[in-house]
């Protein structure tokens, strides 16, 4: 990655109830990497006893989400009547194609107690021919993620392929989401197992390219994935996402993701109506919900 650095993204805290996130995609100079649009690094952050992560039912259109977890808890649910805790290490990989709702709260038994979260929220685009599919919802274990060990460097690839591996994770285009952790200083040259576009996130300690040392909270993207190489320092953790981009321009709305105008401003009206063949109701969460900002549906 450089002198083919294209790109240095500080992040931008985003507030989203009882703590801050730092956004990392979309940005005004790079939408998107690859198939990824949207990235969240979601606290670190204690939850004290009397606070809770409650995200209340909310609609997606157009996408798939990938929430991957460093510390806590959180409880899933969705329109589809999937209902599932994940915990740090595991993948919660939901397809919303034509329409789904989800909620994600702090599990029933740990709203009484302080709680630590960290994490990554990431939206990834679904090719055009996909955008209208049926919703899908699949939740993959920590111990099924592919992970293996080189030259004191510990690897897992949590989504897509690369390194010659497939991680269990159904996407639904050539994509990848690799972490990297780092014992000691050494040089990675790994451009030969990636493809497409490229983005680093240093999550923990620092890497050198060419002369400058990048540290933590910074997303730096490559002009070539194939010229990915650096020295990672120790004790160091990153985390490596891209993968082949979409010919067609994708529009983002609040929640709504599509290669088609239309469709977004048709799921506007439908979330504002609550238009439950469009939107079903979760089952158990269906007493509340996030409303439709009215700045948004004002908007062409």
């Amino acid at each position: 990655m450089m002198s083919n650095i294209g790109l240095i993204v500080d992040e931008r805290a985003a507030d989203i109830g009882n703590f801050l996130v730092g956004r990392l995609l979309p940005f005004r100079e790079k939408r998107s990497v690859g198939p990824f649009i949207f990235i969240d690094h979601m606290g670190p952050t204690c939850l004290k006893e009397f606070q809770n992560f409650d995200v209340p039912p909310h609609p997606h259109i157009g996408l798939s989400t990938l929430t991957y977890l460093f510390e806590g808890s959180i409880f899933h649910r969705d329109s589809l009547g999937s209902s599932t805790e994940i915990k740090p290490g595991a993948v919660n990989w939901m397809t919303a194609g034509k329409g789904v709702v989800h909620s994600e709260r702090t599990p029933e038994y740990l709203r009484n107690s302080p709680q630590f979260l960290h994490g990554f929220q990431i939206w990834v685009a679904l090719p055009k021919e996909l955008e209208q599919s049926e919703p899908s919802f699949f939740h993959i274990e920590a111990d099924e993620i592919p992970s293996w060990s080189e030259n004191d460097a510990e690897y897992k690839l949590i989504a897509g392929e690369a390194f010659g591996r497939k991680s269990a994770v159904p996407v639904h285009s050539p994509l990848y989401f690799v972490e990297i952790k780092s014992k000691t200083k050494q040089k990675l040259n790994i451009g030969h197992h990636l493809f497409g576009e490229v983005g680093m996130y240093v999550l923990k300690g620092s890497v050198n390219i060419e002369t400058k040392e990048y540290g933590t909270k910074q997303l730096l993207i490559a002009k070539n994935a194939s010229l990915c190489e650096f020295e990672i320092n120790e004790n160091t953790t990153i985390y490596l996402f891209g993968g082949e981009p979409f010919p067609e321009e994708r529009h983002i709305f609040w929640n709504f993701v599509n290669s088609d105008r239309e469709k977004i401003e048709q799921a506007k009206v439908n979330w504002k109506d609550q238009n439950y063949e469009a939107f079903p109701l979760i089952p158990e969460d269906d007493k509340e919900y996030v409303p439709l900002p009215k700045a948004i549906l004002n908007r062409k």
